[in-house]
């Protein structure tokens, strides 16, 4: 069981990759739900970790996809340019999810 990152950020993909996580960089809302769609067809990936901003691409097909699919786990991280909102994130995500607004 593996990791893989989905980033718009060279510097995120260094790091992660030092960590011994492979991924992609990329920087369309089309390479993002074709990158994403690959990786949830690899059975060895457990976890797909994901820049805000480039969930923020496409928030709405990765949040469908979530709901969608049990496995792999989708993570949101935020890279160095990013103001984590971790909260406001979870609270949008909870109420897409049970539709109760938190």
């Amino acid at each position: 069981m593996k990791a893989y990152l989905i980033s718009d950020n060279t510097d995120t993909q260094m790091g992660m990759r030092l960590a011994g996580i492979e991924g992609v960089v990329v920087h369309t809302a089309g390479d993002v739900k074709k990158e994403l769609e690959k990786a949830m067809g690899d059975s060895s990936v457990a976890v797909v970790l994901m820049t805000t901003k480039i969930i923020d691409l496409c928030r709405d097909d990765v949040y469908e996809t979530k709901l969608r699919c049990a496995y792999p786990l989708i993570v949101e991280i935020p890279d160095r340019h990013a103001s984590a909102n971790i909260s406001g994130t979870i609270s949008k995500y909870v109420a897409d999810a049970v539709g109760i607004r938190l």
